[in-house]
């Protein structure tokens, strides 16, 4: 599987039944564990102080990432994503293959 840099910004359109927004939520945090399962979403932060959060998301290519593993899930369509494809580096301290 391929690996991409994801920010998401999630805003929340005025008017939404906070009843609504508590379902999405919860649904979102039951696909999260899923995803995280089949090693779709591998690493996810928040940074302080803000209302996005960055991961390190796992796909076959970047469409199954937008169709399969992105699309779905239930806060998608109040999302903002960059998607940053991204390759090893030379020097990756964690690179199963690296040689000291």
């Amino acid at each position: 599987m391929r690996e991409f840099l994801v920010e998401i910004t999630t805003t929340i359109p005025e008017g939404t039944e906070p009843a609504e927004v508590d379902r999405r939520r919860a649904a979102e945090a039951v696909r999260a564990k899923e995803l995280a399962a089949t090693g779709n979403l591998f690493r996810l932060w928040r940074p302080v102080g803000e209302l996005r959060s960055i991961g390190v998301w796992r796909a076959a290519d970047e469409d199954e990432l937008h169709e399969k593993v992105l699309g779905p899930l239930p806060l998608r369509s109040w999302m903002t994503l960059t998607v940053t494809p991204l390759e090893s580096h030379p020097n990756d301290p964690g690179k199963a293959d690296a040689t000291v």
